[in-house]
């Protein structure tokens, strides 16, 4: 059997190892009960810098040759047990199902199970949501096995003469056209994906260097899971950043969509389960280096390496609580905004109210039952103008009501108009005050200047 070599030196087939060919004659898995439910990465590393793609078999490497295999489960609607099916038919043999449970259960995990290190980030939540993080692995001494919940970006290795980044690009717009693709030469990249590669804080596989050791592996998966929370991270900042320019531009209209939508509640939502995925990360990886440093074939620059990841997740827990701080700001922003909105609606009511409240008065007096009640008296000439006199006391109590809602303004205006003429009337005496006792001093002294103090 030939593998394709595909390290930097561009050769192009390499003959795999006879350890591997034995290894790999001697296992004879079954056949798949999910086929195609989940996408499998295997790969050889020969400890020098070189890699190779291999078979499923699920052997360990020997000597200085150790085995990469990586499990993507879908990310949709299944069940947690669904997933473990998944597992459990491309994993057992030669796993047993205490090992598969420990790699797909839920929560933070970090201990030896079956005599190999496994340790697992996986957030609970539904598998389809984009904040929801599922990283395990199973480590010895030749061999690691990782499950991830979907395609972790950066985590595998490409050659560096096939990315995207090793050229210059032609970046696409809407005036280019295909004359000048063709005079440029290069390849044509799309703007969606310049906006995607923006958002990113990092490039792609390429830069990656292919480990010499286990230790190196290992390290590598913890950083490529710690770039995947940074750049959920990021998007969320560009997206907050977007949502407060158009709070400022918009207006009412704006406001009340975004309250309708309940779109800053749903993204403290978010924030929330983000912010778990990086606290049980900063719960597992410090026990994940206490545990790798007693291990004779864990190198100590890889520790020193691990040491740095775990103070970059305590900062990233920082920028996402800063982030939640400014999603709850904004909300409360929107909420004084919609009782304002609120408050206004009900001072128009209870003002139109007042309005109404000497007519339902005057209504409810003449509306009574009861003898002696003015301008009843629909046959005397006298009393012919009683309808006149009741529409003027309606007005005149409702110059009252008015008079009653102005005066406090009336009072603060009169109240502050005496307090400015007094005021006017204290520095006029004081500047006469000031300039009789400077013709004096000059009186006295035959010269002018400023005051002894």
């Amino acid at each position: 059997m030939e593998l394709n070599r595909v390290d930097g030196e561009g050769d192009e087939v390499a003959d795999i190892e006879p350890s591997i060919r034995r290894n790999h004659g001697q296992n004879h898995f079954q056949s798949s009960r999910y086929p195609g439910a989940v996408r499998k990465k295997a790969y050889i590393f020969d400890g020098d810098g070189n890699y190779y793609n291999k078979e499923w078999d699920l052997i360990e490497g020997r000597d200085k040759e150790f085995c990469w295999y990586h499990v993507e489960l879908p990310k949709g609607n299944q069940k947690l047990s669904q997933s473990a099916q998944y597992l459990i038919d491309v994993l057992c043999p030669p796993l047993k199902l205490q090992d598969i449970l420990s790699l797909v259960s839920n929560g933070p995990f970090c201990g030896h199970v079956d005599g190999a290190l496994v340790f697992r980030v996986n957030s609970p939540g539904p598998a389809s949501s984009k904040f929801t993080f599922r990283i395990a692995a199973r480590v010895t001494e030749n061999s690691v096995i990782t499950v991830s919940l979907g395609r972790v970006p950066r985590l595998g290795f490409s050659p560096a003469n096939e990315s995207l980044l090793s050229e210059v690009p032609v970046v696409e717009s809407p005036n280019y056209g295909g004359g000048g693709e063709e005079d440029r030469g290069g390849m044509v990249i799309k703007e969606h994906v310049l906006d995607f590669l923006l958002t990113m804080n990092h490039s792609e596989e390429a830069d990656n260097p292919v480990p010499r050791s286990v230790s190196n592996l290992v390290v590598h998966i913890i950083d490529t899971h710690m770039d995947h929370l940074q750049d959920v991270v990021t998007k969320l900042e560009i997206e907050l950043d977007s949502v407060e320019f158009e709070l400022d531009k918009g207006g009412f209209a704006l406001k009340k969509q975004m309250l309708d939508d309940r779109k800053f509640p749903k993204m403290h939502l978010d924030l929330q389960r983000l912010m778990q995925v990086i606290a049980h990360g900063e719960q597992v990886f410090p026990r994940v280096k206490e545990k790798c440093s007693s291990k004779d074939w864990f190198v100590h620059e890889d520790i020193n390496a691990l040491e740095e990841l775990i103070g970059r997740i305590r900062r990233l827990k920082e920028n996402v609580g800063f982030i939640a701080n400014r999603v709850t700001a904004i909300q409360a922003g929107l909420d004084s905004w919609q009782s304002e909105q609120i408050n206004r609606k009900l001072y128009y009511l209870s003002f139109l109210s007042i309005i109404f409240l000497p007519l339902s008065i005057i209504t409810g007096v003449f509306g009574m039952n009861v003898g002696g009640v003015p301008w009843t008296g629909q046959r005397d000439p006298t009393l012919k103008d009683g309808f006149r006199n009741v529409l003027l006391l309606c007005v005149a109590m409702l110059v009252i009501v008015l008079l009653c809602f102005l005066f406090p303004a009336l009072y603060s205006r009169a109240v502050g108009w005496r307090r400015s003429q007094v005021l006017r009337r204290s520095w006029s005496l004081n500047r006469k005050s000031f300039v009789r006792r400077s013709d004096l001093d000059v009186e006295r002294t035959g010269r002018r200047g400023y005051l002894r103090l």
